[in-house]
């Protein structure tokens, strides 16, 4: 079994053809501009939009200790020290206008299996499949490698999204199913990138480097962070290193947005990034022309 907190289908931009994306929770990193913070513990949390809340109502009191009204506020207060995911749940079931959500749920692959074959047609038709996401998916890699595995078994294409921050011995079961590998390069500065993910570069670097003894497609992505890594050496530092130190022959840019910064707000988290998008088209030229230059194929998506 494995917890998920999201399945999205009819996705174009996380492989080849028509995929469905599935979620899987716990990641390794905290990077500043992470759009899915929803996914970055691995327990189960519990998000709370008070645009949605209805007042005066009192139903998710009722059934959690951690949740109260304030005094002098319809804002809903939230003890998260004391939530579990059975307090969660029974808070999220009782809510009438879906204000309060749960993120996370346990799955058997057989639960995951069954959602996916409802798509094999759109994806024998697009050329499509599978891709996990995240989180880091391979913070379950157990979980991973049986999915993999069990749509490798029935001619699903697979496909995994890894930020690549995980023991080695966490990718090695998952390699022998797996058709794809979309990979994140945030820096390749170690305290940089210690300083903005609180993680390590050299540990990134080194699974990249170990990938290249493997047939395994992968394609490197890179998120255009202001302030982080859109300056011109840094951009031909990763550069450079995608294209001598790693098996990839194709790289997206994915220009930095905002569209998760509302999501902080609802978990009790604080966004810490830039509140503004990347709109220097400069930059973004720039990170094409210097890709093409190394000999890779350069690839502009269209979100970071």
């Amino acid at each position: 079994m494995g917890i998920t907190f999201n399945l999205q289908r009819y996705s174009t931009h996380d492989g080849p053809g028509i995929r469905t994306v599935l979620f899987l929770k716990g990641c390794s990193l905290s990077c500043r501009w992470c759009q899915n913070p929803e996914g970055c513990r691995p327990e189960v949390d519990l998000s709370f939009d008070a645009r949605l809340c209805l007042q005066g109502c009192e139903l998710c009191t009722r059934v959690s200790p951690a949740l109260q009204r304030g005094d002098q506020s319809a804002e809903l207060l939230i003890s998260r020290s004391l939530l579990d995911p059975a307090l969660i749940q029974a808070s999220c079931g009782v809510c009438p206008s879906a204000a309060l959500r749960c993120y996370g749920q346990l799955q058997t692959v057989e639960d995951v299996m069954t959602q996916l074959r409802r798509d094999v047609p759109f994806y024998q038709r697009s050329g499509g499949g599978v891709t996990l996401s995240g989180g880091e998916p391979f913070m379950q890699p157990d979980f991973s490698a049986a999915i993999l595995r069990a749509a490798r078994l029935e001619g699903i294409h697979t496909a995994v999204e890894s930020c690549l921050h995980v023991p080695w011995d966490y990718l090695l079961p998952s390699l022998p199913n797996l058709d794809l590998l979309l990979a994140d390069l945030k820096h390749v500065d170690g305290a940089r990138f210690k300083k903005w993910t609180s993680g390590s570069a050299k540990r990134v670097m080194d699974n990249f480097r170990r990938l290249k003894a493997y047939e395994l497609p992968v394609i490197v992505r890179v998120a255009l962070i202001p302030g982080f890594n859109t300056d011109e050496q840094s951009i031909a530092d990763m550069l450079d290193f995608v294209a001598e130190e790693t098996s990839a022959h194709e790289i997206h840019f994915l220009p930095y947005h905002t569209f998760g910064m509302h999501k902080y707000r609802q978990l009790g988290l604080e966004y810490q990034a830039s509140p503004e998008p990347l709109r220097d088209s400069a930059i973004i030229e720039c990170a094409v022309r210097e890709a093409e230059a190394r000999g890779l194929t350069a690839v502009l998506r269209g979100e970071a």
